[in-house]
């Protein structure tokens, strides 16, 4: 019998593997969402991320037992449709792969920011630099480049290693008055601040891809996945309290990183930030849209001959809304946080369907917790508010139209992870 190309490949050890995982959670969000949560909510935005890691944590232990007992079959258009049906599945693989592509000019417009700040340059200059990082990103797909394991793991070492410099170098510069008034905006603020940080938490789903290299994934994914949510944890935490703690009224900006290593060693820290940012959103954005462009492979009908078609139409489709996107924040009409909204409301609906489906499959605590993700998870579908319209149209056009998940006599192909690029 042939191996598949998963079996084939050397199993992952518990630390690679959390590696692996820590780099599926990471990503150049954490670059903004502290200054936006301190924008919306204040110090009090240190209460949101509390109770988003709670979720957060609830949330990987159901994908872990989704991922021990299903293993990586469909990854989550397998795992909802085996508890609500193949409709359902297939709606969930659109909407991720939907969330991918609203998600590249949100990870562009992060890298243009920082390329500013390091330039002392004001938002026209970061629209410019964010229009040049998208075509940057979609040329680089266009020749086919992969983002390796090990470059991944290289490049989450670095954020990680940044993340605790800047908060460990800035923390003498801390000040108890920041954290008063704790509740600058009162509590609407608070509820205002939580859907768009859920756009950190993406990631979970990446149980799937690695029950294919653990060597025995039922006892070392909850090992992997206790891991990751410690040090992913942590990593928010600290960054999250050190943008109030540090910078008070400018907790707000959209460069905390650079905020907090200028603070650490001066304006060679917003250039160390923009060095780092232009690498990650280079990076996480190709790594992102080739996983979508292999999703796309598997939903679209086979053909003798399939080519590169997927990754076509992932970069067309790409290019034809990042761009307008991005010009739309430069002239005002949208917000980073508007725009944000969108992939976070797409991606949440996965997670929606995905703890729909396990709290009907599940049994025991894993059950339970589905039971309690679901509906939390709905709410904070619902606060993105106007991107649920997006949201909608995806799933409703996805589940009425095209073919099944996976095609009779044809092989499940799992759902990609874009950060998790084992090739």
């Amino acid at each position: 019998m042939t191996e598949t190309i998963a079996e084939s490949r050397p199993h992952l050890s518990t630390a690679g593997a959390s590696a692996l995982y820590i780099g599926a959670l990471l990503g150049p969000s954490l670059l903004l969402l502290p200054g936006l949560a301190a924008r919306a909510a204040g110090p009090a935005s240190l209460l949101v991320w509390l109770a988003l890691l709670v979720l957060s944590g609830l949330i990987a232990a159901v994908f872990c037992a989704l991922g021990t007992r299903l293993g990586s079959t469909g990854g989550i258009a397998g795992y909802t449709a085996a508890g609500l049906g193949e409709r359902a599945g297939r709606a969930a693989a659109w909407c991720f792969l939907a969330g991918v592509v609203a998600g590249a000019p949100v990870v562009c417009l992060i890298g243009g920011s920082y390329a500013a700040a390091a330039l002392g340059a004001g938002e026209s200059t970061a629209i410019r630099a964010a229009l040049v990082l998208l075509g940057l990103v979609l040329a680089v797909r266009l020749l086919g480049v992969r983002t390796g394991a090990g470059l991944q793991l290289a490049l989450v070492s670095v954020l990680v290693a940044l993340v605790l410099f800047a908060v460990l170098g800035s923390a003498p510069h801390s000040r108890a008055a920041n954290w008063t008034p704790f509740l600058p905006h009162g509590w609407a603020g608070v509820a205002s601040a939580a859907p768009p940080l859920m756009f950190a938490f993406v990631g979970w789903e990446a149980a799937a891809s690695l029950t294919t290299r653990l060597r025995d994934p039922r006892r070392q994914l909850r090992r992997v996945v206790l891991i990751a949510f410690v040090v992913t944890s942590l990593l928010c935490l600290g960054l999250a309290a050190a943008t109030v703690a540090v910078l008070g009224p400018g907790a707000g900006g959209a460069v905390p990183l650079a905020d907090l290593l200028s603070s650490a060693i001066g304006d060679s820290g917003r250039i160390l930030a923009a060095g780092a940012a232009l690498v990650l959103t280079l990076a996480a954005t190709n790594t992102y849209l080739t996983g979508a462009a292999e999703l796309l492979e598997a939903l679209l009908p086979p053909t003798p001959a399939p080519g590169r078609r997927g990754s076509y139409a992932v970069l067309a489709t790409t290019a034809l809304t990042g761009g307008p996107l991005i010009a739309l924040v430069g002239s005002g009409v949208l917000t980073t946080s508007q725009l944000v909204a969108v992939p976070t409301a797409l991606f949440l609906s996965v997670y929606v369907a995905c703890t729909a489906a396990a709290a009907r499959i599940l049994t025991g605590l894993p059950r339970l917790a589905a039971l309690i993700c679901c509906p939390a998870v709905l709410a904070l579908t619902l606060g993105t508010g106007w991107p649920v319209l997006a949201v909608a149209a995806v799933a409703l056009a996805a589940a009425f139209t095209g073919r099944r998940t996976t095609a009779p006599g044809r092989k499940e192909v799992p759902l990609p992870t874009p950060e998790l690029d084992t090739h």
